[in-house]
């Protein structure tokens, strides 16, 4: 069969006589990258094999499963735990809706538990069948690259098999890293926190971003004594500073220890718990330290190297603007790339990888307008610029429009918390740089802000919008007076 592909930003037209390989594209990992990508691929006609590690919520490097981390031990299970979690305060803000509730409500984390590992288990399933009515063939064991165009599978036998291909597809994603410090064998990482056995008492949670946070929350909405130990002065950075200060001041209103500039210096076991020591002194006891200090490319045992693979200081896979490896039968997507890395960017990926390979369409991933969510409680979620970075990037001046107002549901419930919502515009042009919003239902209002700044609205647009009345998203087509402007010599911060 004939099929164009990608040969040095153009496309190839192949002789309809090929040299001949077991497969036109072998995927190592079936994440949500990899499933996209095999399944894509096959449905313009190429012969795909995947393979992926056997299947346990908790991985390890032989441990896996189809799905990936998202589905299995990643964004799925986590926002089924914040569900859970925001059940507390939502009972608490009942009462003055009229629901006469009992003081003492009792929580059973085994059953959400439970309720949690039947719906990857049915995700897990789902992702297979995917991949069989694609007609990918799904083998089980541990993936390496030992040619260009050579896969060795170890079978979870130990046997050793390998195939051809004329295309390699490395999806194997990220692992979450331990701080080497005294005792951090007594810490677990956000795999063993989706599935402990008993709901702790106390927790320790070490870490500033997105998986840090959302933990926090998830356990602090349990009724979980929790301090969040962070080296900045803020959570999440990287986000607008002035979101950051919100969630940070919501995480304490909603119970949580903040320790701002903090790190851990040793873990000990006592009897009443692991007793954690920071860098300033203090102890705290716990029942469960998280280390949530970051992911790592999952690169280590693919034996990249030996091929000519080249990767980063960090493990990540070195990949151009097609996702193609300095090998030119060699491709990589997803985290193992360190590109950016979310579920739906590793989607969009494995999508321009099959269209560029082989759906005759060269086509570039488009990382601009990505819009993002931390489920912390409340969410964050933003799409494009932040100030900090519209000021850094722009010629001119930036305009700065927000709002700040006491949610409806508040009002009555009594709830001390506000939503903030903010737009940042090119004063020149009037386009809308960046959108932020921290607040109930941030995410769902932010996806549909996400298509307007994909396709250039201006602050005029946004104005000239109808708004949908009562509703906190209105706030965004209403926001006629401007909070600031900033000129782009703005000093940057270092929060």
């Amino acid at each position: 069969m004939s099929r164009k592909m990608l040969i040095d930003g153009e496309v190839e037209k192949t002789n309809e006589v090929e040299n001949h390989y077991d497969f036109d594209l072998f995927v190592i990992g079936a994440g949500s990258g990899g499933v996209r990508a095999a399944r894509f691929s096959a449905q313009n006609g190429a012969k795909v094999g995947v393979c992926e590690l056997p299947f346990h919520p908790i991985s390890s490097e032989v441990i896996g499963g189809v799905g990936g981390t998202c589905v299995i031990r990643g964004c799925v299970p986590k926002k089924i735990l914040v569900y859970g979690a925001a059940f507390g305060p939502e009972l608490e803000d009942a009462r003055n809706y009229g629901w006469e509730l009992n003081q003492n409500i009792d929580f059973n984390w085994k059953k959400l538990l439970q309720k949690k590992t039947e719906e990857i288990v049915r995700l897990n399933g789902i992702y297979k069948r995917l991949l069989s009515n694609a007609g990918v063939k799904l083998y089980e064991g541990e993936g390496r690259v030992i040619g260009p165009n050579e896969v060795e599978l170890i079978q979870l036998d130990g046997t050793k098999i390998s195939y051809s291909a004329k295309h390699i597809l490395i999806a194997t994603g990220g692992r979450a890293q331990r701080p080497d410090i005294p005792g951090q064998e007594l810490a677990i990482t956000s795999d063993e926190a989706l599935s402990l056995e008993e709901l702790p008492k106390r927790a320790v949670v070490l870490g500033g971003g997105y998986i840090a946070v959302e933990f926090a929350s998830i356990w602090r909405g349990m009724g979980v004594t929790v301090d969040l130990c962070f080296r900045k002065e803020l959570p999440i950075r990287g986000f607008d500073d002035e979101m950051r200060a919100v969630v940070a001041r919501n995480l304490e209103g909603r119970g949580i220890n903040l320790h701002p500039r903090t790190n851990l210096t040793e873990l000990v076991k006592t009897e009443d718990g692991i007793k954690v020591r920071t860098d300033h002194g203090e102890e705290i006891v716990a029942d469960v330290v998280l280390f949530a200090t970051g992911r790592a490319p999952n690169s280590k045992r693919l034996n990249l190297e030996a091929v000519g693979v080249e990767l980063d200081k960090t493990g990540a896979i070195k990949v151009d603007g097609y996702s193609r490896t300095n090998i030119p039968s060699i491709w990589a997507i997803g985290d193992v790339t360190n590109r950016m890395n979310l579920t739906p960017v590793a989607l969009m990926e494995g999508t321009c990888f099959a269209k560029t390979v082989f759906g005759g369409q060269p086509t570039q991933p488009d990382y601009e307008h990505i819009p993002c969510a931390v489920f912390c409680i409340p969410p964050l979620s933003v799409v494009g610029l932040s100030e900090e970075q519209a000021i850094e990037k722009s010629n001119g001046d930036v305009l700065v429009f927000t709002s700040t107002f006491n949610p409806m549901k508040n009002t009555v419930s009594g709830r001390q918390e506000k939503t903030i919502m903010k737009l940042v515009v090119d004063a020149e042009t009037d386009k809308v740089l960046g959108a932020s919003m921290c607040g109930p239902d941030a995410p769902e209002i932010m996806q549909g802000i996400a298509i307007a700044l994909k396709c250039g609205a201006t602050k005029a647009q946004f104005d000239s919008t109808v708004g949908i009345h009562p509703s906190a998203a209105e706030e965004f087509v209403t926001m006629r007076s401007v909070t600031r402007r900033v000129s782009a010599s703005k000093p940057k911060t270092n929060l």
